[in-house]
């Protein structure tokens, strides 16, 4: 093994094996404060240990249309971002067959976890890959903790720790409640690291369920029944799925109520609603 003695070459070695010496121990105090938050979780939420696996739940919708769930994933190593999954929400594509209300973000988050772990006990129903979480943490509050026990017992599924964090009053960060099966709502000191570390998944849930669903409204702007609307070109597509949500409620929508979209004149606004309406 060859390693230079003295000189500029000497010297980038040191600086390097410094930079590599420097990088563990940042690693390693990472590694050993993610401990004492997992530690601090399992005390918090009475768990039999440090959760090796927690699964955080939102969804993001407007007015139902376009739902999509979301969940993210975290570990003792942080963020398990090649774990993290997204739902576009089937039940609202159907509203009028019953399948559920727009926006009723109660049936949303029952699909999603109705989905994920319906499809885990086909997969790994002997829990033996590692895929089953610890702990269930849902953005929500009582009625979403309600929601999350109904699935399960409906799947028959128990020995998965379940959670709910509500935002504060007027959203305030600091302030969230939690909600835990068989005890009274409460809420954590404002500096509390544990407090804190829940806001982070809750935040990186919320993250990562708004930009799916984004996404999702992106492809559906490319594909939309407004396109074969005369004078109807990619920006006023765009103000109009904007304001009311889908192609379906814009052909719901009064003559009135389309020139409140932005870019829609009262003569553009008339070529709409005529396209919709030619044949009532």
């Amino acid at each position: 093994l060859w390693y230079p003695r003295r000189g500029e070459r000497r010297r980038v070695v040191e600086h390097a094996a410094t930079n590599a010496r420097e990088a563990l121990a940042r690693r390693l105090a990472e590694s050993a404060s993610q401990r004492r938050l997992l530690e601090g979780l399992a005390e918090l939420f009475e768990l039999d240990g440090p959760p090796e696996r927690i699964e955080v739940y939102d969804n993001s919708h407007i007015s139902g249309t376009k739902a999509v769930g979301a969940m993210i994933v975290a570990g003792p190593e942080g963020l398990i971002k090649n774990a993290y999954r997204k739902f576009n929400i089937k039940g609202t594509e159907n509203v009028k067959d019953g399948a559920m209300a727009p926006g009723d973000d109660y049936a949303m988050m029952g699909e999603v976890l109705a989905r994920r772990f319906g499809r885990l006990q086909k997969d790994d129903p002997d829990r033996a890959q590692g895929q089953w979480p610890d702990l269930v943490l849902i953005d929500g509050g009582p009625g979403h903790l309600s929601v999350a026990r109904q699935t399960f017992a409906d799947l028959g599924i128990d020995g998965c720790a379940i959670a709910a964090i509500a935002k504060g009053p007027d959203r305030d960060a600091g302030r969230e409640r939690l909600y835990l099966p068989g005890r009274k709502p409460f809420t954590l000191p404002p500096n509390d690291p544990v407090l804190y570390f829940l806001q982070r998944l809750r935040d990186e849930a919320h993250r990562f369920a708004i930009a799916s669903h984004r996404a999702r409204r992106s492809k559906a702007i490319g594909r939309s029944e407004l396109d074969a609307i005369p004078g109807v070109g990619a920006k006023r597509k765009r103000a109009l799925l904007h304001r009311f949500g889908s192609a379906r409620g814009v052909g719901e929508a009064g003559l009135v109520d389309l020139e409140t979209a932005e870019g829609i004149s009262t003569a553009v606004a008339r070529t709409i609603y005529d396209y919709f309406h030619a044949d009532g």
